[in-house]
């Protein structure tokens, strides 16, 4: 009895633990999202002077046209989040599905090691010119893609990695006895057991597609003027970084708010999975 008081005692902090790490996250992300309701502004209607400082009925000043920056700060998160929510999805389940399926046939397995293996070693900047350059108006989409393509093969190797000392388990070997197919061992015996990684595969595609899509608008490759985009404001108002930091620092300290938030929530410990005996 007393010695599990302390347990008991811990199992509340934890939650309570859990509970605020997905706050820390949700919040900016709501922040973000709903940005465009609350936002004092137009994003293209003029209010101030161009580079105005602080004060005037802008609370943050104005970027090289005179438009309200905190206006235009919270309308440029919605398609950002929107693109790298799309892109964590897509990577982390196609990742999952074709690591899982890897580690139970070998030969698929060295087909995805080697392939793996030279996609990685593509620059990420050079890919998303390559595919905007084939895709010439994609825009955004193009970026998406991208960011898929060259995110999918490392993400498989890490499920794989993750996966390989499940695919010797005894309840995966019980199954192979039963006859069950490739695709139920992959889904119903391996897949639940590789929830940790999962989740922080996912967090970790979300931060990776957010850097991709960032560095991709600052080049002026996807979101083209006079789109509210937070990258594109870094590289539209540089000029004027003197006259009025916020026009720069707000869209810059947006993007790393983002990041660095659904990074905490998704590389802290989770509880781990109860393993699946048979």
């Amino acid at each position: 009895m007393t010695a599990a008081l302390p347990v008991a005692a811990r199992r509340p902090s934890r939650r309570a633990r859990t509970t605020a790490r997905v706050l820390v996250a949700v919040l900016p992300l709501l922040l973000a999202l709903a940005g465009p309701l609350i936002a004092p502004h137009t994003v293209d209607t003029p209010v101030t002077a161009p580079f105005a400082t602080s004060g005037d009925g802008a609370l943050l000043g104005g970027d090289q046209l005179g438009r309200d920056v905190l206006s235009r700060v919270l309308h440029g998160g919605t398609l950002l989040i929107a693109g790298a929510l799309l892109v964590a999805v897509v990577t982390t389940a196609c990742a999952t599905l074709i690591g899982c399926l890897a580690v139970l046939r070998p030969v698929l397995g060295r087909v995805v090691e080697r392939s793996a293996d030279v996609a990685i070693l593509l620059p990420p900047l050079l890919g998303i010119m390559l595919i905007a350059l084939a895709w010439p108006g994609g825009g955004r989409w193009a970026v998406i893609a991208a960011a898929i393509v060259l995110g999918t093969p490392y993400a498989v190797r890490v499920v794989a990695a993750a996966a390989s000392p499940l695919a010797t388990a005894g309840y995966v070997e019980a199954a192979l006895v039963r006859g069950e197919s490739t695709a139920y061992i992959a889904l119903r015996e391996i897949l639940p057991n590789l929830r940790a990684t999962v989740l922080t595969l996912f967090g970790l595609r979300f931060v990776e597609a957010v850097y991709v899509i960032s560095m991709a608008g600052f080049l002026q490759i996807g979101p083209q003027p006079p789109a509210s985009d937070w990258s594109l404001m870094v590289r539209e108002n540089a000029s004027g970084i003197l006259l009025n930091p916020w026009a720069v620092i707000a869209p810059s300290l947006a993007i790393a708010l983002l990041a660095i938030t659904v990074n905490l929530v998704t590389l802290s410990p989770w509880p781990p999975a109860p393993q699946r005996r048979r």
